[in-house]
Formats: structure tokens, C-alpha cells, sequence
């Protein structure tokens, strides 16, 4: 008969696991013990975890190839430290540094007294910290200019009672000092003049220097434990942060989920044992459930163990897999218990094992094939933290697969062999199936039971079964219903459109710590008190230029002009060697727009002015970069900064006279945005595309194939608009999480798709009803005890953890809803009736003339 629809692979392989519960089934015993053995073998692979963690923030974190870190590589080579001449605005990594964050208890002038004595008592103790038994103090291991460390001048500036103090720059003794970074809080008078400041901002360099990298780490270890101890201060409230500070965090909490995840897995066993508790003392499944939640688990530490013992990278963006395979692995569960009640009770275990497999193995296999898939392309990604993920994630599905169909399905038949010998559920001792009159009725519960539909020679259904089947199904269907749904579509479509270009990106920096930490603290206060002036910015030419011809020369210049008129940069804050060497060359009467008195003087101007030749790679007589410095202002959060380095690479991108570049040490990080949006983007649609060839293939109706490909889309819209209202940023964690949860969704429409199509009856309404009826409350039970589960995350003091809540929170919700309602009334809407109801129909009115 040559294939029926699209089912030329679905029934065979319905077939092929009828056998495979068959045999299952037959030996249940040798299928149970074998993934604990695997599991018990796999598991040893944690001994290796401490070795596996890495959590290197700019590695895992960081587009591997972001253009930010190719400049960092030009500027590195063109533009060399002199450690002599330490500039922190021309760093291009941060190096060795401590920083502080002092503010007045009383919202005072920090820089009165009392506070400021503080201050200044709190510097000395900090200078005269001491390690490697005495022998290594702050000055020498300090970063120097001209021969003295650099120092922190406001505290000079200050002490000297100097009172005409103009912000954000001053000059102190013929120099220009920035102050935008080092004071927070100003308050000045008409002519710039500060009047007030609630904080001031203290650095420590160290520095950079290999020889010097033991004693810097040492000295800075030092430093954070002054400061944690620090009680003396009694007028300021010091925050604290140090260049280690961050990763020290992450690496600190690597293995912080681990509690939060046993707690999950509690929460979850107890509302999967919770819905799977039966009156009838046989028919109790809480064994059922307690091994099902316990597959998962053992899926788990196998995948994470093997992965281990080969040596993959563990980062803590891993963490998150295991609340991902709990949420399958429940769905698995309550599929199968579910196509498990509908076999006939009286028929031999292997072939009731065979009946719900050949009904349940099939959706389980479609979720799995694509979860694998769709986890598998993310290998691709740019963050290596996405491909640790992926890589652990769809191992961890393989093994959930593997496990649920062998250990999982071992123990149903073992269950269902003390089920078929009238074996109470908790003591395994055979009991009557028939109640006993002259017995409590607290007994006949507790010591009675077997009992089942002589109707249908099933398990008696679920009241939550009968509900779909007697109430929402029919409710559903109705065409008013019906019409109501449809236009609650049309609203949270439009709602969640509305809401995707509201959402904002960028990450900051606190987010990766916990709340209490002090990287927090420093960071909440550094974008509070110090958001008037962002980092500054080198502009840079990036190949050879004729700086000594005029008229390229102002097309050069006005190349930086166009970048003073950006709305986030200072156009009085402006740092450049060619308009200090030509106010040099028109000072000295020279013609510098001769190449030879060009370059000839150039040596002289580095000698008075010598910060600037390390802005210039003069080689001979050619000039084969520079670089200029702009000063932002008003970068107030992580989505300003996303448009500031847009707004930066625009500028870039209108300069026709000579290539620019434009970096800060921050921008490697800044990277992620570029292609946050196209990488979750491309993600959605290789899910989308996996889960439509996969459908078409083994759901038996093309349109229903369609439908899931399009829940897919439906859900990735109303996840991303409720993003935007729930103050949920897009970044490359956030990408992680809403890419995995976003797949997950596959299996609530994947399963009522498949339920539909698979459906005997033969119009769509009763297919719609059939199908609730069957997997209505399995994808309810799913949904409730995942969103259970990862409730414990809520309460986590990491943002990141907090984060997967609300979004996988989000999926299961709007999911669910896809599933239990949306689905079912589009498919009905979009299903004819077959020819054999149409048929009978026909034969009725006949009939009735």
C-alpha cells in the first residue's frame, strides 16, 4: 500500500519498540541493573572535576573571535607598555590593580573631615601592606611614572587645601588631572568648581611585569583582607575590588548549584510522588515516580562523569544542565506511566510493557532526537561556554533517552509484576482486591487494592484524566471556545511582538556574582556614583598615514571630530598627539607640514611631552599607527553600552580617509553584543528547522509537523516580549538559557501533535478530546513539577540562577498554554474531517429522511 501520509518511519519504529518493550518487559532485572553499573563506573569522572573547572571569564565569556580581541593584538603590538611610564588610559589589558570606593556614612562631603581623615588613614594602611615575610611592600611591587608609583592625586590635590577645585579636570602642578573617574557624587558651582562629593575612588597599580606577578598576587591578596577586616572607618563605607576579583568570584561558585540542584531534585520527587499517589494500595505508583526522578539523575552523573574522564572544560554555565534533564526526564516519566495505565491489566507484563511502548517511546524519541540535535549545532558557537554547555547538555539527553527506556522502563515492569500479583505498594505482601465489610474503611484503603475498569480492562483513570476527557476537552471544543481562543492568540501574539523590541541587552557586571559578594557592592556603587564618565577610548589609525599633508591631515581630523559630535563623548575631554605636536610646531614657527621637519622634530616633542610616544609607531620615516584618545560621558548601564560601541563603529565605519579602529580593554567584552541577538536568532531557527524535519518525519500528518515547527516561533516571541517586562537582559548567559528552554518547549506541542495525529478517531474535535484526554495530564504534570523544581532557584543570591527561573518559568508557562490550549484549537480549526466521517454523516441524514 506504499506509505500512508508521513508515517513511513513512524510505524516502523513504533513496531521496533514494540519488541524493545517486549524484551524489556521479558527481562527487566538484567535491563535495571546495567545503567546502575554504567552509572556507578561513569560517576568517577567527578574526581576530576576541580581539574575540568574552567572559568576564565574573557575565554568562556567572550566571542572566541571578537574583533575587540584582534585590536587588543594591534595595539598590543604597535603600542608597548613603558613600565616607566605607566598611563592608565592607554592599558590594553587592566594588569595587576586594587581599587576603593569610599563613601560618606552621612551622605556628606567625603572630602571634609571627618570622612576624608578616614580616607586618607585608610591609603596609609593600604600602602604600607606587606607581604613575602616583610620583604615586598607597595613600592615594590607598584606601577611607576618617571621613577615614582603612581599615585592617587585627589588625595594630594585635597590634603594640600586647595579649595578652587574644578571638575571633571583640574590642573595640579601644570598638569591635567581627569577627576570624571576618581570622584562620584559631585555637586559644583556655576564655574565648575566642586562644592561637594559623596565618594571618592582610590586605585592601586602594581606592576605588570612577570617577574613581579607572585608578589602582585600576594600584595592584592593582602589587600582584600585588610579591607574585609576593615572596622576602623567609622564615617566611611568602603567597597572594595581588586583585577582578580571577578574571576576569583566565578571560580569561587562553580560548584554553588549543587546544593540548590539536590534541593530541585527533592522538590521534584515530592510533587512527582505527590501526583502519582493512587487510593488503590496496588496501584500506587510512588515507586514509579521516585525512580523516574531518580533516572534522571543517574543520566546525569554518566554524562557528566564520561565527559569528565575525556577532559571537556566544565564551566559554570553547566550547572544549568541537570534542571534542563530533570524537566525531561519527568516528561518521560509521565508519558510512559500515562500509555503504561492504558494497558490491560490482566494481560502478561511483556506485553503490556509493549503496548506502552510502541505508544510512548516514539514521542519521547522525537523530543530527544531534536533536543540532541539542536544542542549538538550549538557546538558551533562562539562562546566556548555555550559549546561546554551543549556538549554536556546533549550527552546528558542521550543518556536520559538510554535511561528511560531501559532502567526507568526496567523498573515499571518490575512494578508491574508485583501489580499483576496483588502486592501492597509499600510492604509487597499480597492483599485482598476486594474491600472487606467487616473491615475499617481506614483499612480497606490502606490494605485493599487491584481493583480496575472491567469496562475497558485498564487502570481506572485518573480524576485529572477524567477531567480533560469529560470537561476541558469538551469545553474546548466548543465553537464559541474556540473563537475566544483564537482571538487570546491574536492578543499575546501582538502583546509579545510589541514587547521584542523593547527588550533590552548587555550584561553587567554584578550579575556574575553573588549579591553579597564585594564584587557586587563595589560594582552597584561604580555604576551609581561614577556613570557620568565612561571609559575612555582610543581612536586609532591603523596603518601607515601622511600626517605632514595638510589637507589629509584635516580630513584626519575631521574624522575625530565626528566622533566628539557622539552624544556620549566629552567634546572638551580630548587626548591627541597631532594637536599637541602641531600647537608645538606653531609655538617653535616650524612647517610641519613638511615631512621632513615633520620628522625631524617629532624626537624633540616626544622628549617634552613624553607620554605621547607611546602613541605613535614611528619606524624610519614612516608613521605606521597612532592612536587618540575621546572620553565618554553618561554610560549608565549595560544597554547604553551596547550603542555606544555601535554608535562608536558607525563613526569608524564614515572615516573614508584612513582605516580607524576604536578600543578600550572592556570592549572584548562589549564583543558578546554583536552577536548575542544574530546567535539566539539562528538558534531559534536551527530548532525550529530540526524539530520540522524530525516531525515530518515521524509524526504521521504534515500539518501537525508544521504546527509544532510553529509553536516554536510562537513561544520564542512571547517568551522574548515577557523578557522585556520582567527586566530580563539579552546576553550570552541569558542566550544560553532561553536557547535550552526555548528547545525544550518541543515536547509539550511535540506530544500533543503526535497524540493528534495518531488519534483513531476520525473527526478532529474527538482527536483533540482523544489526545487531552491521553497526554493532558502528563504534560500538566510535567510542566507543574519542573516549575516546582527550578522554583528553588528563585531564592539563589546569583542573578544568574535567578535568571534560568524566570525564563525557564516562562517556557513551561506560555508552553503549556501552547499545548494544552493553543495546539489543540488550531489543529482542529485546520484538520479536515477524513472521508470515512464524512461518509457516515451522510449515511445519518439519509437515515434520518
Amino acid at each position: 500500500m506504499g506509505c500512508r501520509r508521513t508515517d513511513c518511519l513512524s510505524r516502523p519504529l513504533s513496531g521496533l519498540f514494540e519488541k524493545l518493550g517486549l524484551l524489556v518487559g521479558s527481562y527487566p532485572l538484567s535491563f535495571f541493573v546495567i545503567p546502575l553499573i554504567l552509572t556507578a563506573a561513569l560517576g568517577g569522572g567527578f574526581t576530576f572535576l576541580r581539574d575540568r573547572e574552567d572559568n576564565d571569564f574573557e575565554r568562556q565569556y567572550t566571542p572566541r573571535k571578537g574583533p575587540s580581541k584582534v585590536t587588543r593584538a594591534f595595539v598590543k603590538e604597535n603600542f608597548p607598555y613603558n613600565e616607566s611610564m605607566f598611563s592608565e588610559e592607554r592599558l590594553y589589558e587592566m594588569g595587576h590593580y586594587a581599587s576603593l570606593i569610599a563613601l560618606s556614612t552621612d551622605n556628606s562631603n567625603i572630602l571634609a573631615n571627618p570622612a576624608f581623615e578616614d580616607v586618607v588613614r585608610l591609603n596609609d594602611k593600604i600602602l604600607n601592606i606587606t607581604v613575602n615575610n616583610g620583604t615586598l611592600g607597595f613600592k615594590d611591587l607598584c606601577a611607576k611614572a618617571n621613577g615614582e608609583c603612581v599615585s592617587n592625586v585627589i588625595l594630594e590635590i585635597v590634603g594640600s587645601n586647595e579649595t578652587q577645585i574644578t571638575y571633571p579636570v583640574y590642573t595640579h602642578r601644570s598638569l591635567s588631572v581627569f577627576l570624571g573617574s576618581v570622584l562620584g557624587g559631585v555637586i559644583t558651582d556655576a564655574n565648575s568648581v566642586v562644592v561637594s562629593a559623596q565618594t571618592v575612588k582610590l586605585f592601586y597599580y602594581l606592576d605588570n611585569q612577570e617577574s613581579t606577578a607572585n608578589g602582585a598576587k600576594l600584595w592584592l591578596r593582602a589587600f582584600k583582607k585588610l579591607l574585609s577586616d576593615e572596622t576602623d572607618s567609622k564615617h566611611i563605607d568602603v567597597s572594595y575590588y581588586t583585577s582578580k576579583s571577578k574571576q576569583e568570584e566565578i571560580d569561587s561558585h562553580t560548584t554553588d548549584g549543587i546544593p540548590l540542584f539536590l534541593i530541585t531534585y527533592a522538590c521534584a520527587i515530592t510533587f512527582s510522588v505527590i501526583s502519582c499517589l493512587r487510593l488503590d494500595s496496588v496501584r500506587n505508583k510512588v515507586w514509579v515516580a521516585v525512580f523516574g526522578v531518580l533516572s534522571a539523575g543517574l543520566a546525569v552523573i554518566s554524562s557528566f562523569g564520561l565527559l569528565l574522564y575525556i577532559g571537556l572544560p566544565f564551566a559554570i554555565t553547566v550547572a544549568n544542565s541537570p534542571f534542563l534533564i530533570l524537566g525531561i526526564g519527568l516528561n518521560n516519566m509521565f508519558v510512559m506511566v500515562s500509555d503504561w495505565q492504558h494497558t490491560k491489566v490482566n494481560d502478561p507484563v511483556p506485553k503490556r510493557m509493549a503496548h506502552a511502548y510502541r505508544e510512548a517511546i516514539l514521542p519521547i524519541t522525537i523530543t530527544a532526537l531534536t533536543d540532541v540535535l539542536k544542542f549538538s549545532i550549538g557546538v558551533t558557537s562562539d562562546f566556548p561556554s555555550v559549546q561546554s554547555f551543549c556538549l554536556y547538555t546533549s550527552t546528558s539527553i542521550i543518556f536520559c533517552y538510554i535511561y528511560t527506556i531501559t532502567f526507568f522502563g526496567a523498573f515499571v515492569a518490575l512494578n508491574g509484576r508485583r501489580e499483576a500479583s496483588n502486592r501492597h505498594w509499600l510492604t509487597c505482601t499480597k492483599i485482598p482486591s476486594d474491600k472487606l465489610d467487616h473491615r475499617s474503611k481506614i483499612h480497606n484503603i490502606c490494605c485493599v487494592g487491584g481493583g480496575y475498569d472491567k469496562n475497558t480492562g485498564a487502570e481506572k483513570k485518573q480524576p485529572a484524566s477524567n477531567f480533560f476527557k469529560d470537561y476541558y476537552g469538551p469545553f474546548l471544543i466548543n465553537p464559541w471556545v474556540k473563537g475566544a481562543v483564537i482571538f487570546l492568540y491574536a492578543a499575546y501574539l501582538a502583546a509579545s511582538i510589541y514587547g521584542c523590541f523593547h527588550v533590552q541587552q548587555g550584561i553587567e557586571l554584578y550579575d556574575l556574582a553573588a549579591d553579597n559578594s564585594h564584587v557586587t557592592k563595589y560594582n552597584r556603587k561604580d555604576r551609581e556614583y561614577y556613570s557620568d564618565y565612561g571609559p575612555a577610548v582610543m581612536v586609532i589609525v591603523s596603518e601607515e598615514f601622511p600626517y605632514w599633508d595638510k589637507t589629509k591631515r584635516q580630513q584626519l581630523q575631521g574624522c575625530m571630530e565626528d566622533f566628539k559630535r557622539l552624544h556620549f563623548v566629552d567634546i572638551d575631554i580630548y587626548t591627541s598627539w597631532l594637536d599637541s605636536y602641531m600647537s608645538y610646531g606653531e609655538a617653535a614657527h616650524l612647517n610641519l607640514d613638511d615631512k621632513d621637519v615633520f620628522l625631524k622634530n617629532i624626537t624633540t616633542f616626544f622628549d617634552v611631552h613624553p607620554y605621547f610616544r607611546q602613541d605613535v609607531n614611528l619606524t624610519g620615516d614612516a608613521i605606521f599607527a597612532s592612536r587618540v584618545f575621546i572620553q565618554t560621558i553618561d554610560i549608565t548601564d549595560a544597554s547604553v553600552e551596547v550603542h555606544m560601541l555601535k554608535d562608536l563603529k558607525a563613526a569608524v565605519s564614515r572615516c573614508r580617509v584612513a582605516p580607524l579602529l576604536v578600543y578600550n580593554q572592556k570592549f572584548v567584552f562589549y564583543d558578546q553584543y554583536g552577536v548575542v541577538v544574530k546567535s539566539t536568532i539562528k538558534n531559534v531557527c536551527v530548532i525550529t528547522a530540526v524539530m520540522l524535519v524530525v516531525s515530518l518525519l515521524l509524526i504521521p500528518n504534515p500539518l501537525c509537523s508544521l504546527w509544532v515547527a510553529g509553536s516554536i516561533a510562537s513561544v520564542t516571541v512571547g517568551v522574548t516580549g515577557v523578557m522585556a517586562l520582567w527586566n530580563i537582559t539579552l546576553d550570552s548567559i541569558s542566550m544560553i538559557i532561553f536557547t535550552v528552554c526555548i528547545g525544550f518547549t518541543v515536547d509539550f506541542s511535540a506530544h500533543m501533535s503526535y497524540g493528534f495525529a495518531s488519534s483513531k478517531k476520525s473527526s478532529p474535535d474527538e482527536k483533540a478530546v482523544e489526545a487531552l484526554t491521553h497526554l493532558g495530564y502528563p504534560i500538566l504534570q510535567g510542566a507543574l513539577s519542573t516549575i516546582l523544581g527550578v522554583s528553588v532557584l528563585s531564592t539563589s543570591e546569583f542573578h544568574t540562577f535567578r535568571m534560568f527561573f524566570k525564563i525557564f518559568f516562562l517556557v513551561m508557562v506560555i508552553g503549556m498554554l501552547h499545548g494544552l490550549t493553543f495546539i489543540p484549537v488550531i489543529l482542529t480549526l485546520c484538520t479536515r474531517r477524513s472521508d470515512k466521517d464524512e461518509n457516515k454523516d451522510k449515511s445519518l441524514k439519509i437515515t434520518k429522511l
